[in-house]
């Protein structure tokens, strides 16, 4: 069962504050699956207080004493259980942000010293044990890494943290062994299923934590091939024929777009995780990555270059995308959840205030099967996902203004409910009440927009057929 999990796949983007066009950190995933159809939902899971429970994963073995309290939190979990809940990525209320897990490989080496715990932590119970619990990205760092210590970990795992300052990033490469980076405020940073995280600076607490013993599990088993540096990437990680066309194409083409200034190689093992952007950067940025399928190259799947060239690379905006989410968390102190369900390439990023107490019944009650009858927004979006790439030539510009249209809406229904909260100095109950119903609001809006889109391309699609027969009049 393990070794299913560990096949899936996810591509992650980090900002600082200070690299953002507006101020707002960000972190951001296309959570990836082995099969198209991954049913997901939207919930606001609530603040718990006298609690005496154990949380038992469905996935393997790991049995975790919950604390009594529990913030409220949002959350994408599984719609079944046969591999975990997955939350996978959300806001408690105190404003931080998690999302769990970019899956990663370490190497035989370390693995040998190191291996994983079938019955530790593993990517469906990394949300679950973790958001209720911290009050800031740096302290989720340091809650997930004593339960590693305490539990082990079942697999290699990244995860991302974020609140109103800072953004890490914890690489889990070993069954004990981990480090975490805080991305630098002018910085961003992607991952993509490889180890990433580079140069570790043991003297700077302040930018890097790392798992009791590191240093020293490393020299007592002669693992680390640099000498006088201790670079996470080339002791734990992999670099292999299968990265070079899986996993560095997707960070050469996210810095492609945000440093077009630099060349490098698709397949080059050496690109830095961290740069510097050559302009601050929006949510759109970060939402052209996530949907991004090597647009306008030559390795598009998409485009009309050569087969062999369309089929070498691993696309970032895949049919087996679960969800696609970006976590900001804004300068004002409130998270906006911007989660688009279907393929990313084809599908909005909807904006969710997560100072909320519930989620509209569309996206909190999903089928596991697609049925007409439900008002089901993962059904919804994976009808246009699959819809528009069937006739993608005549559908995909359409499609493309139709996001933008969107997009453009939901950063005005954003912008709006910012000021009226700051004129009207609404705070606790009556701020999550107000968010709430903005919510609905929004899904609304979209959910309404998206059908008559839908309606519109079907339509439009009947002239399309192949069995369309024109007689010549003169016969």
């Amino acid at each position: 069962m393990i070794d299913r999990i560990e096949k899936s796949a996810c591509t992650s983007v980090m900002v600082g504050k200070k690299a953002s066009l507006n101020g707002s950190t960000f972190i951001a995933r296309n959570e990836d699956r082995l099969v198209a159809i991954y049913p997901k939902r939207f919930l606001i899971q609530p603040a718990v207080s006298g609690r005496k429970e154990v949380y038992k994963s469905t996935y393997n073995k790991l049995e975790v004493p919950l604390p009594e309290s529990g913030y409220r939190y949002s959350s994408t979990p599984n719609v079944t259980m046969e591999d975990g809940l997955n939350e996978e990525d959300g806001f408690n209320e105190k404003g931080v942000g998690e999302s769990a897990t970019e899956s990663v490989y370490a190497n035989e080496r370390v693995l040998a010293c190191d291996p994983y715990n079938k019955d530790g932590l593993a990517e469906d119970s990394m949300t679950t044990l973790v958001l209720p619990f911290i009050n800031s990205a740096r302290e989720g760092v340091q809650y997930l890494g004593k339960l590693i210590a305490k539990y082990g970990a079942a697999e290699g795992n990244g995860v991302q943290f974020n609140d109103r300052d800072e953004v890490w990033y914890m690489e889990i490469a070993t069954g004990h062994h981990w480090v975490a980076i805080r991305i630098p405020d002018d910085c961003y940073a992607v991952a993509a299923n490889q180890i990433a995280i580079e140069e570790i600076d043991f003297n700077d607490p302040d930018n890097f934590m790392w798992s009791g013993g590191i240093q020293e599990f490393v020299e007592q088993n002669h693992l680390n091939p640099d000498e006088g540096h201790f670079n996470f990437r080339h002791i734990f990680g992999t670099d292999t024929e299968k990265d070079h066309h899986y996993n560095t194409p997707r960070v050469w083409f996210a810095q492609r777009y945000l440093n077009p200034e630099v060349d490098q190689d698709p397949e080059s093992p050496n690109m830095p995780f961290i740069r510097k952007p050559s302009r601050k950067l929006s949510l759109e940025d970060i939402q052209y990555i996530l949907k991004s399928h090597y647009n306008e190259t030559k390795y598009d799947p998409l485009g009309n270059g050569d087969l062999r060239d369309r089929k070498k690379y691993r696309a970032i905006s895949l049919s087996r995308t679960a969800n696609s989410h970006i976590l900001e968390m804004q300068s004002n102190g409130e998270g906006v959840q911007w989660l688009s369900l279907g393929v990313p390439a084809f599908c909005p990023h909807i904006p969710f205030f997560t100072n909320a107490n519930d989620t509209d019944p569309s996206y909190s009650n999903t089928p596991v099967k697609m049925d007409l009858q439900t008002d089901s927004a993962y059904w919804l979006y994976e009808t246009l996902a699959m819809v528009v790439e069937s006739h993608y030539a005549d559908f995909i510009q359409d499609d493309l203004d139709f996001q933008k249209k969107l997009s453009q809406w939901s950063h005005a229904k954003v912008n709006e409910v910012n000021d009226y909260v700051a004129a009207h100095d609404l705070k606790g109950e009556a701020l999550t009440k107000f968010l709430t119903d903005q919510n609905h609001e929004i899904v609304a809006h979209c959910n309404q927009r998206t059908k008559e889109f839908i309606a519109e391309l079907i339509t439009r699609g009947t002239e399309l057929s192949g069995l369309t027969f024109k007689m010549d009049p003169n016969l």
